[in-house]
C-alpha cells in the first residue's frame, strides 16, 4: 500500500512541468513583470525541461501552450508557438551534443536559443504589423538570461524529487 501511494506521488510530481506549462499559458503570466525588469518564464521552463527530461513536455503540448498564449495576449496566432518550438529545438540539439550536464553549459547554450527565438518573435510581429516595444523586449531578454540560473536551481530540485 505504501509503495503504491509513493509511486502515485512520483507520477504526479513528474507531471509538474506540464501543469506549470499549461498554467502559465492559461494564466497569461508567461512574462512576470517586476518593478524594473520582466522575465519570460515560458522560455526557461521549456528550455530546461526539454533539455533535462524531454518526455515530460511533448512538442504538441509546447505548441498548444504557444497557441493559448497567443490567444490570451491577443497576438497573431502562431507567433509564441513558433518561438517556443524553436527554444525546444535548440534544447533538443544541445541535449544530443552535450557530454556533461552543468549549469554553465546550459546557461551559455541558452544564449543562442534566446536570441533566435526573439528574432523569430520580432520578425513575426513586424511582418504582422503589430506594434513592438523594442526596449521592453530587450530588457525582458536580458533579465530572462540573468535569472536562468535561479530557475535552473528550482527546476533541478523538482527534477531530483521526481527521480526514484
Amino acid at each position: 500500500m505504501v509503495q503504491s501511494s509513493l509511486s502515485i506521488k512520483f507520477k504526479i510530481l513528474k507531471l509538474v512541468p506540464l501543469f506549470l506549462l499549461l498554467f502559465i499559458s492559461l494564466n497569461g503570466n508567461s512574462i512576470v513583470t517586476f518593478t524594473f525588469f520582466s522575465v519570460n518564464i515560458h522560455y526557461i521552463l521549456i528550455y530546461y525541461w526539454t533539455l533535462r527530461r524531454p518526455d515530460s513536455l511533448g512538442y504538441g503540448f509546447i505548441f498548444l501552450s504557444g497557441i493559448i498564449s497567443d490567444v490570451v495576449f491577443g497576438l497573431p496566432l502562431g507567433i509564441n508557438a513558433l518561438s517556443l518550438l524553436f527554444i525546444a529545438a535548440v534544447a533538443a540539439y544541445v541535449r544530443t551534443v552535450t557530454v556533461r550536464i552543468t549549469l554553465l553549459n546550459d546557461w551559455i547554450s541558452f544564449i543562442p536559443a534566446l536570441i533566435f527565438a526573439n528574432l523569430i518573435y520580432f520578425t513575426s510581429l513586424h511582418l504582422s504589423s503589430y506594434p513592438i516595444e523594442y526596449l521592453h523586449l530587450l530588457k525582458n531578454s536580458i533579465s530572462t538570461f540573468i535569472l536562468y540560473p535561479i530557475l535552473w536551481a528550482v527546476f533541478s530540485l523538482i527534477l531530483n524529487l521526481t527521480k526514484t
